[in-house]
């Protein structure tokens, strides 16, 4: 089954707008002075390649391509926590608007926070954080104005191998995890990535990106408080495991007195400091953007081909491959890409045929490929998918909504499609597979479920029917979370009780 929804973040967040005495901005400002421990987070808008253009040469000539450049920093996301650094003290988290917080404010504060040595910056591949905060800086105040330094530092990628038991032989792994997959799997808390690839220039921010990017902050004081425990647990007067900056895990040892945690408490947190943090340096290479010399892809298939001029227009051009006017079956196939893997579960609950990329990280090819030989239509959010013309220029879809509830209304109007209160929660939601046709007694469904699917004792009781999909064997049954997502798609899609 689906997971539940995620319960509200268990924190206020501050939104900073305003400078000189605004009390935000003089609230941040005490936190940042206070603070031991800083988990630092940023967004931004991303500015494709070629925008915007360069001004023609005045001669007839065509324009020279844009240099190229950094995004522009639009949110800092900043939680603080003081006294020791420890779990029990009081965090404030704070989103900073750096579109209408005068820089200048900030810009000294951040450089002492960002050099302080008695304070642990935390962060998640924040290195590009780092460029792209600088150059934003840079480019508002002047040359001068960037930070080309965080120390101490302790990145959550090398955290979570560290609690995960890495081999200290060995290196860490290339392909890190997302920070949406290291909570999920550290702190059992489902981080919506939603909102990742909205625009962060455009206000006002709604409340849902707020939301989002406190938590991507947040969150990391609550993984640092995992690493705390477990090397207070196993650190006492033992050895432990170093973090070291080469991506290597050696032996050290915590000095602390065998009576325990509240002996060395005091000097605890410089200790963590001084054993485990590593810092970011920028070069001068760092700070300078560079023109992408990407090695050439491998080739599509013959009949496969790259439009001259990309046609970037999200118009439907129908009739879609399952028209029976030209040959189609009459049911709906999609294949949603990677960056709308949430709307492919939507449309499943709403009972339509909706795939995903057969690999994790697929080629353009690839999905070009599946989507032409199951005869479905791409939904993407990739403008780069538009160029490229598989066969038929009806085979691929770019949605223009965010959030999965308004794609799915958006799929549902653009393609005419009619939902029956039949088809919903027809489809499994976790294969896209179809249910047998005859439902499982309680009995049945007990025996099918034996070491593969747990269900829970409390239905035992419940005369349910129980349907199991034909292809990956889960069982679903009408509970409360089924009548609830009924009750949603009923609204969306337009059907009366």
């Amino acid at each position: 089954m689906d997971p539940a929804p995620a319960p509200p973040p268990p924190f206020a967040v501050h939104l900073v707008s305003g400078g000189g005495s605004s009390p935000g901005l003089a609230l941040l400002l005490r936190s940042l002075a206070a603070a031991r421990v800083v988990a630092l987070d940023a967004e931004w808008k991303p500015r494709r390649r070629g925008s915007p253009a360069a001004a023609g040469t005045g001669d007839g000539a065509s324009p020279a391509p844009a240099p190229p450049q950094f995004p522009t920093v639009t949110l800092l996301q900043v939680a603080c926590r003081g006294g020791d650094g420890g779990e029990g003290e009081r965090c404030e988290v704070f989103v900073v608007d750096l579109l209408a917080v005068p820089l200048a404010d900030l810009w000294a504060p951040l450089r002492d926070l960002f050099e302080r040595p008695d304070v642990l910056k935390l962060g998640f591949r924040f290195k590009q954080d780092l460029v792209y905060l600088s150059a934003s800086f840079a480019a508002a105040l002047g040359g001068d104005a960037g930070f080309d330094r965080v120390e101490p530092f302790l990145d959550v990628t090398n955290v979570y191998y560290y609690l995960k038991g890495h081999d200290r032989q060995k290196k860490l792994p290339k392909e890190t995890k997302s920070l949406a997959t290291i909570c999920k799997e550290l702190l059992s808390v489902s981080l919506s990535k939603e909102l990742q690839c909205s625009d962060w220039s455009c206000r006002p921010l709604s409340e849902g990106q707020i939301q989002y990017a406190a938590s991507d902050a947040y969150y990391l004081l609550d993984i640092f408080d995992l690493f705390q425990q477990k090397i207070t647990t196993e650190g006492k007067c033992s050895s432990t495991t170093e973090l070291n900056s080469d991506k290597h895990c050696s032996p050290t040892v915590i000095e602390c007195s065998s009576s325990g945690y509240d002996t060395c408490s005091g000097g605890y947190l410089m200790s963590i400091v001084t054993k485990y943090s590593e810092k970011i340096l920028l070069t001068d290479s760092d700070t300078k953007p560079h023109s992408s010399r990407r090695k050439e892809k491998s080739k599509l298939p013959t009949n496969a081909k790259c439009k001259d001029k990309v046609d970037y227009s999200t118009e439907w051009q129908g009739p879609p491959p399952w028209d029976p006017s030209i040959g189609g079956d009459g049911y709906p196939k999609f294949l949603c890409d990677v960056m709308i893997e949430g709307l492919a579960k939507h449309l499943r609950c709403v009972g339509i045929d909706a795939a995903i990329p057969s690999s994790k990280k697929p080629e353009p090819r690839e999905i070009l490929n599946q989507t032409y030989k199951e005869g479905r239509i791409l939904l993407t959010r990739d403008v780069k998918l538009l160029k490229y013309q598989y066969l038929a220029s009806n085979q691929v879809y770019r949605v223009k909504s965010l959030l999965k509830h308004d794609q799915l209304a958006e799929v549902i109007d653009t393609f005419q499609l009619k939902i029956s209160e039949d088809q919903l929660m027809s489809r499994c939601t976790k294969c896209n597979g179809s249910f047998i046709q005859k439902p499982l007694t309680l009995e049945e469904a007990v025996e099918a479920s034996k070491g593969f699917q747990v269900i829970p004792s409390c239905l035992f009781n419940r005369n349910l029917e129980f349907w199991k999909c034909t292809d990956c064997n889960q069982l679903y049954w009408e509970g409360t979370q089924y009548h609830n997502a009924v009750q949603k798609f009923l609204s969306v899609c337009n059907i009366s009780d």
